[in-house]
């Protein structure tokens, strides 16, 4: 005679093993998600940025322009930073007429992941993103 093994109890084993691995993928793709859409959100800040600072008159009008724009970039794409760093490189200001010319920014954003509670995920990641935009290069600067 065959004798039948009980299996009860196995699927409640399954799924305590099955949940907790699914939760962890779910959070790891909202993670990789998050951080993707943030980053092209402020690679296109710095584009903003860089753009807004190239039109300026003066290195200190360009640095306060290209702030605003970077802020105003990220309010309108609907992100959430902790902190927002702008860096305005203004040296192509320095630069005589007729001579090429450009203006880096470079923003950070310091994004907030304390929600997602995943193992091995950070409470923030710093995202960065650096353009550059031409001077006019026969336009008076001072």
């Amino acid at each position: 005679m065959i004798r039948r093994r009980d299996e009860q109890g196995s699927a409640s084993i399954e799924a305590a093993i099955g949940v907790p691995a699914f939760a962890l993928f779910v959070g790891l793709i909202i993670f990789g998600g998050r951080t993707a859409t943030t980053h092209q959100a402020v690679e296109s800040a710095a584009a903003d940025a860089a753009r807004s600072a190239s039109i300026a008159r003066t290195g200190t009008d360009a640095e306060h322009d290209a702030k605003e724009a970077a802020q105003t970039s990220l309010a309108n794409q609907d992100v959430h930073c902790l902190s927002i760093d702008v860096s305005v490189d203004t040296d192509g200001f320095n630069t005589t007429v007729g001579q090429a010319a450009t203006v880096e920014v470079t923003v950070e954003c310091r994004l907030d992941l304390s929600d997602l509670s995943v193992p091995g995920v950070p409470g923030s990641r710093i995202i960065t993103a650096t353009m550059g935009s031409p001077l006019d290069t026969w336009r008076e600067r001072s």
